[in-house]
């Protein structure tokens, strides 16, 4: 890293030298590398060590369709903007950097799976098979499987003037072909294609030779061993599998139209024909079959720029596939030890009802940790209860059986008013919320769409209640998605409010996102593009005179990504000022922490590990002071101004004193999970240091027992949670904890 240009007066508008931002696909990358090496450590069950070899490989897909895609229309798109990156990169250099990462990272992953993964799943009895070497009955089965299953799916395709070439869909896996044959019908020589069902496994399972065994073939082999049957005729002279990846991301702020829904519909079939970004093929391809597919995508090989968009494999492609060998059932001694989401703290399910449970007290929910299952209730709760008049319900990413959009059908078909918000625009779940939204439609429910050029992002039910003699809004607020299923594996957290200034104020929300309705004074919830950035940036920017002046300060932001260069300068200013800060950066950092004059007190770090984490926490002020926020945003430029968004308040004493002593310190307490970023842009894996308990923070939060309660009332006893937990936030920040590795293995550079 070249030295920063600082500014020298930290209340200065001055902008810092581009050398002070690390490149976000760059970091993103860094992310990923994080959660291959999850797949690496052998500590982990080996099940979960495979799943995380599978999520690095979906990862990398839709980091391909989305940011590759749109960093590459920038680089040869003839009218595309050529933006400069705050890091100073240009689109070019960008994927240039990228593409020399990512094969770094691909043969890493494949190495991961041949020498570390594949020896102990053989060891465990897992053995993967060719077709060739099968015999006698297994060799029968499969046959059979062949002959039933597999070849009326199939549908050989041969390229000549006479058959144009397909067009080999998103992610789909292929088998190209090249044939001879002396006589008869077509060309002597022959380019054809055959297309794997993506309708069947990918995972084959034969029947085991021995107890204890569990023997598989891959669906491509058993495809490729039958060529010459499927080209009778034909002599086989080479064949290889390949996979393209295409530009997935939906284009519509300069589309128009009159139904949003018909629209999305038409573009979800554009997606599967959009411009090739990447190819992965067999790399012991022929080379030239593997430039007639590589030369027809205009795929570039990394001849004369050194840039290439081909990924020769050693190895099965695409190894989201070993999601399926994951779900087999009966291998539980190689999963994580299962849990019970516990009861949130103030409701009790066996007494009362959830809606006197809200009025009484505010409710936090702390998922996965806690279960989901109050959310449903509050939802399927007000579709049954005659006093409810109205269900208000924002909709982003929802499960394929959603119980809340069902609920949401019964109250609108037992006569409620009830409205739903559904965001057809949700990247890689437009076609889910399209079906909800069209069932949600017949049966009497107010869909809307939001807005055509944003997303809504944000996250907000509403139940209005006739209570005698006044009506009594009842508000649920959250980080997540409402989705039971991402609920039990991602990390979120949610509140329960029946305060009347946040409720007015998310009415206003609601009449925004269906009628357009501006001019409200919001008084408790911060919105975006409204006020969310602003905001933000003043709240920074109180600590930072705190700090001047003498008093005691603070910022902690835990989120998924901090991106927006005007608030990583803020945060820059407030550290040169004396700020301490604590960041927790699941994924893309562009900040350098502890540079010199100009970020010294400064930490970040990311936790992956068993849960995905997802919640957005941020706070400005010591434990005394502190104002505590959740929020549906991160801080990134689309989450400012691309989307709406909502950023709302933790009012009741006690649930932020559980967030600042209970929650907070044991992210900052982790020493075997997280990664302390330094100043060249490398993430290190923490250690405990001698004599150091140590804490992994998502186990630890597993653990923690819930406090007693009194029916749906408030808690009568606080769990201490240990003595990290224990810890309040200004303590727990303001020391480091735990040693860095440096061993090569455990680090990510960006």
């Amino acid at each position: 890293m070249r030295e920063c240009t600082v500014m020298r007066d930290y209340a200065s508008d001055t902008k810092i030298g581009p050398e002070c931002f690390i490149n976000r696909e760059l970091s993103w990358l860094e992310f990923n590398l994080r959660v291959l090496e999850e797949a690496e450590n052998p500590e982990n069950p080996l099940m979960e060590r495979l799943k995380f070899l599978a999520i690095f490989s979906s990862n990398l897909d839709e980091f391909f369709m989305v940011r590759l895609a749109g960093v590459r229309e920038q680089a040869f798109g003839e009218s595309a903007p050529q933006d400069q990156a705050p890091d100073g990169l240009s689109a070019i250099e960008q994927l240039k950097a990228v593409a020399k990462r990512t094969q770094d990272l691909v043969a890493r992953q494949y190495r991961c799976l041949k020498e570390s993964i594949g020896p102990a799943m053989a060891a465990e009895g897992f053995e993967l098979l060719r077709y060739d070497a099968l015999e006698g009955s297994r060799r029968e089965h499969i046959d059979r499987f062949f002959r039933d299953r597999i070849l009326p799916i199939l549908t050989p395709m041969a390229v000549d003037p006479a058959h144009p070439s397909p067009r080999y869909h998103n992610r789909g896996l292929y088998l190209g072909v090249m044939l001879e044959h002396a006589e008869g019908l077509g060309p002597k020589r022959l380019f054809a294609v055959v297309q794997v069902p993506q309708v069947l496994p990918r995972i084959v399972v034969v029947p085991p030779t021995s107890p204890g065994r569990t023997s598989f073939v891959l669906l491509e082999d058993v495809v490729a061993a039958r060529l010459p049957e499927l080209f009778g005729g034909f002599q086989v002279r080479s064949w290889t599998s390949f996979r393209i990846t295409r530009d997935s991301d939906l284009e519509l702020l300069e589309q128009e139209s009159d139904d949003m829904l018909r629209l999305i519909e038409d573009r979800l079939k554009a997606r599967q024909r959009g411009q090739a970004v990447r190819i992965e093929i067999a790399s012991k391809a022929d080379e030239s079959l593997a430039h007639m597919i590589i030369d027809a995508e205009d795929l570039h090989d990394g001849t004369g720029d050194g840039y290439s968009e081909v990924y020769r494999i050693d190895g099965p492609l695409d190894l989201t596939a070993l999601w399926d060998l994951y779900k087999l059932p009966g291998f539980e001694k190689l999963h994580d030890k299962p849990f019970t989401p516990r009861m949130p703290r103030g409701l009790d399910r066996r007494q009362g009802d959830i809606f006197a449970a809200i009025d009484a007290n505010d409710i936090l929910l702390h998922h996965p940790y806690e279960s989901f299952d109050p959310v449903v209730e509050f939802v399927t709760s007000a579709a049954n209860d005659p006093r409810v008049l109205a269900i208000k319900q924002t909709l982003y990413r929802t499960s394929g059986d959603s119980p809340i959009s069902r609920a949401l059908i019964a109250a609108a078909e037992s006569g409620k008013q009830v409205t739903a918000l559904v965001e057809l625009k949700a990247r890689f779940d437009e076609a889910n919320n399209v079906s909800w939204a069209r069932q949600m439609e017949r049966a009497g429910v107010h869909v809307v769409f939001g807005f055509l050029d944003l997303k809504t992002h944000c996250k907000v039910s509403m139940v209005v209640r006739n209570e005698g003699q006044r009506l009594r809004r009842y508000v649920h607020l959250g980080t997540g998605n409402y989705n039971p299923t991402t609920a039990s594996i991602y990390t979120d957290l949610g509140l329960f409010t029946a305060d009347e200034a946040i409720a007015e104020d998310a009415s206003a929300l609601f009449n925004l996102l269906t009628g357009y309705s501006q001019g409200h004074a919001w008084r408790k919830l911060v919105v975006a593009p409204n006020d969310l950035h602003r905001r933000t940036i003043e709240l920074i920017e109180e600590q930072t005179q705190r700090a001047i002046t003498g008093r005691p300060s603070r910022i902690f932001a835990k989120l998924n990504a901090l991106v927006d260069h005007t608030v990583i300068e803020a945060l820059y200013r407030a550290s040169q000022a004396g700020v301490p800060i604590d960041i927790v950066a699941r994924g893309i950092c562009s900040l350098r922490p502890g540079v010199r004059g100009l970020s010294e007190t400064i930490r970040v770090r990311s936790i992956v590990d068993r849960f995905l984490e997802h919640s957005r926490v941020y706070v400005f002020g010591p434990d005394e002071d502190a104002q505590v926020f959740l929020s549906s945003a991160d801080w990134m430029p689309r989450n400012f101004f691309r989307r709406v968004e909502l950023m709302f308040p933790v009012l009741a004493p006690a649930l932020a004193t559980r967030i600042l002593k209970e929650i907070l310190p044991v992210y900052l307490a982790d020493n075997t999970r997280a990664r302390q970023l330094d100043s060249d842009g490398v993430f290190n894996l923490l250690h405990p240091a001698p004599g150091e308990t140590p804490v992994r923070c998502q186990i630890q939060m597993l653990e923690q027992s819930g406090p007693e309660v009194d029916s749906f009332g408030a808690a009568v006893g606080v769990a201490a949670g240990g003595d990290a937990a224990s810890t309040g936030l200004g303590t727990a920040a303001g020391g480091r904890r735990g040693r860095v590795s440096t061993g090569r293995s455990r680090k990510s550079r960006g």
